[in-house]
């Protein structure tokens, strides 16, 4: 038996009609032309990955020849991809906590300078990427930190945090007061309060931030670089560049192409996983902003 809810969607849906299906057109043209054009790379690599090429372990008919190159190359993919998850899930632990609470104190507190604060944590965004990590390496290695994905995720974390507390802060001021205080009338403390009422009510806008730190960090090929630089604590990104002139200058292309599928098959998966609530997230941010 159909719920109430989707009934009321099914009656709410417009019915297709020759002149709705002709208006729309131009949308289905443009959509789907975007769509061929943003995944013909990826496809192009996933088939070229099987392929036979001259100079790679694939050179007669389709398999896998160039997967087992890149899963002996140098450290080993296994070791590569460890070393992407580690810095990618530390990457978005830390930014989720602290985007979290500072998303909450710039939402729910008044003090001192906190717009001119604000404003400082937003305009690390107009500052280039680049520019930083000079500095940020010459502080990491007076702490100790230089070559080590710890490091590295500190460094990812930091050019995370300005557009994540900007979504959490615009998805906490969402969320009406007189929620939070009947919480506390009920007996609930601040962090009681938080954890319990308004954690479930900002999760579709954590997820967003949580899926783009991961996104960025798992990406991100110039900061490790600049910050990393022992070969057995290389990303994958940085081992697909590398694998590229293994021998004498020699591109591999089929294992360089293997290592592109492998690289963006997680982030393929877990956007497909969480799509509904990182439109949902940012469909939140939108209206309120």
């Amino acid at each position: 038996m159909a719920t109430p809810t989707r009934a009321v969607e099914r009656e709410a849906r417009p019915r297709l009609t020759a002149g709705l299906i002709l208006g729309r057109t131009p949308y289905y043209v443009s959509t789907g032309a975007l769509a061929v054009i943003f995944l013909f790379p990826l496809l192009w690599s996933a088939v070229a990955s099987v392929s036979p090429q001259a100079g790679s372990a694939q050179t007669e008919g389709f398999g896998f020849g160039n997967y087992r190159t890149l899963a002996g190359y140098q450290a080993g993919i296994g070791q590569y991809l460890l070393n992407s998850a580690f810095t990618s899930l530390l990457t978005v632990a830390l930014t989720l906590i602290c985007s979290f609470f500072g998303g909450y104190a710039f939402a729910r507190f008044d003090f001192p300078g906190k717009n001119i604060l604000f404003l400082s944590v937003l305009a690390i965004l107009m500052v280039p990427y680049a520019t930083l990590l000079i500095p940020l390496y010459v502080m990491l290695n007076a702490v100790g930190l230089q070559d080590s994905l710890v490091g590295l995720s500190l460094v990812l974390t930091l050019f995370q945090l300005p557009f994540s507390i900007f979504m959490m802060r615009i998805s906490f001021e969402s969320v009406p007061k007189e929620i939070e205080e009947a919480a506390r009338v009920d007996g609930a403390g601040t962090f009681a309060a938080l954890v319990r009422v308004l954690l479930p009510a900002v999760k579709p806008a954590l997820i967003t931030v949580g899926l783009f730190a991961f996104l960025a960090a798992w990406n991100d090929f110039i900061a490790p670089l600049i910050l990393i630089s022992s070969s057995d604590k290389l990303p994958l990104p940085l081992a697909i560049a590398n694998l590229r002139q293994q021998v004498m200058g020699v591109i591999d292309y089929g294992a360089t192409e293997a290592g592109v599928v492998v690289l963006a098959l997680p982030c393929i998966v877990l956007f497909l996983l969480l799509q509904r609530h990182y439109v949902n997230g940012f469909m939140s941010g939108a209206l309120k902003g």
